[in-house]
């Protein structure tokens, strides 16, 4: 066997079907080259176009293609569907690393990084989503909203930014509609509820990236997570993202576009029935 099975199918692809965002074929061809020539030696990775990425995993080979169509494709086209009118304009992987060590030792050889999640995260470096898959698709689908949503809506304020990618760690797909569901984050936050130890949305959705990610209470991922899902759940998470990028210049924070969207003029009396939502949740 040898040490890459590179997947013959983008030798078909037509030059019209294979743009990504205008990405022609010879292009892909080109980077594909270059990824074969940048693998470790001495290992086996299958190589899996799957438009706007390109999948590599040390998984066995079937393996590798069913986690490109299956996770990949499925939330790929499922949040075009609903969200995102334009594909990522730059050609980026998705490495799938079978095991820990094989996430850590690869990522430290090939991007010169030492991973600060056990999970995986996405790279506008090097152009990569960098995953441990031995922890399950839910981080990988979660990394995929951020190359979109850089691509259709770069001003999203980053308590949305990470509150949709937060909500599809744990999905499928109600109606030929992706769907979140209720995850590990509930506990905590729960708890946090419960003991009054979470911020205000007037506060949450202020925060700049300085304030959402490096001043984090314990609760910006699991707030903004499940203010998507109450808004999903009342059939309206679409269509505030919509009036979100629309209202985006008079609205930066996206506060005014909730209240609309909800039909909630008193934030207090909102927060109280959205907690209450929150602790009649269960998981799992």
């Amino acid at each position: 066997m040898k040490a890459l099975v590179f997947v013959a199918a983008i030798l078909l692809l037509p030059s019209h079907s294979a743009g990504l965002d205008g990405t022609d074929e010879n292009a892909l061809l080109q980077h594909v080259r270059q990824l074969r020539a940048r693998l470790p030696a001495g290992t086996e990775f299958t190589i899996v176009v799957q438009p706007p990425f390109v999948v590599i995993g040390d998984e066995p080979s079937d393996t590798v293609r069913r986690r490109a169509a299956d996770t990949v494709k499925f939330a790929v086209d499922r949040l075009k569907q609903d969200y995102f009118k334009k594909d990522p304009t730059d050609i980026l992987d998705v490495w799938l690393f079978k095991d820990q060590n094989s996430y850590e030792r690869h990522t430290r050889e090939l991007f010169h990084e030492t991973p600060t999640t056990p999970f995986g995260y996405y790279s506008s470096e090097h152009k990569a989503l960098i995953m441990n898959i031995a922890t399950g698709g839910g981080t990988l689908v979660h990394e995929i909203v951020h190359p979109f949503m850089r691509a259709n809506f770069p001003d999203c304020p980053p308590w949305f930014n990470e509150g949709l990618g937060s909500l599809y760690e744990q999905c499928g797909e109600r109606g030929g509609h992706i769907c979140g569901y209720t995850n590990w984050r509930l506990a905590g936050l729960q708890k946090a509820v419960a003991a009054g130890n979470v911020p205000s949305f007037e506060v949450l959705t202020a925060m700049n990236d300085g304030q959402f990610y490096e001043q984090d209470p314990g609760t910006n991922y699991s707030q903004s997570r499940y203010l998507c899902y109450y808004l999903q759940e009342r059939g309206l998470l679409v269509k505030f993202y919509q009036e979100l990028t629309a209202n985006q210049k008079e609205d930066p924070t996206g506060l005014r576009t909730l209240q609309k969207v909800l039909g909630e003029d008193d934030l207090a009396a909102f927060r109280r029935k959205w907690e209450a939502f929150v602790l009649r949740l269960t998981f799992p």
